[in-house]
């Protein structure tokens, strides 16, 4: 069942199904600006072309390109400059939520963190010991 949300880009009431986020008006011109973006990456001499350069030249938005990314639409395999950034540094990445950096220090941290669990275990092992009693006063 479709719900009433209003459009993030113009304010406009629009039924939102799941397909998209934005009206149909904000879609269609989400798409025209896609058309521009593909039709000037596509030249040879601009392939290699990043998101400041995407932006200054065609107009369209950091966001609506990150978006664009995100979902696929812009692969960075054809496209090597083009990322979104990373939810923690901001750097940009082509895949996940985090770029290689964040990943491997959250990593290194789950490792550290495991390493010191399993020491503290093993000191309470230690301080539990056996201790034994005399039966009839032996």
């Amino acid at each position: 069942m479709a719900e009433v949300r209003n459009c993030p880009t113009c304010g406009g009431m629009f039924n939102y199904t799941g397909l998209r986020d934005v009206c149909g008006t904000c879609a269609q011109a989400e798409e025209q600006m896609y058309e521009t973006v593909y039709r000037f990456l596509r030249k040879r001499e601009n392939r290699a072309a990043n998101i400041d350069r995407i932006v200054e030249v065609t107009g369209v938005t950091s966001e609506l390109l990150y978006r664009w990314v995100r979902k696929g639409r812009l692969q960075p395999a054809l496209f090597p400059n083009l990322g979104y950034p990373c939810d923690k540094c901001g750097a940009l990445t082509s895949t996940g939520k985090l770029c290689a950096k964040c990943t491997d220090e959250i990593q290194s941290d789950l490792r550290t963190f495991d390493a010191a669990q399993e020491l503290r275990e093993a000191v309470k092992a230690q301080e539990r010991g056996t201790y034994y009693t005399q039966k009839d006063g032996r």
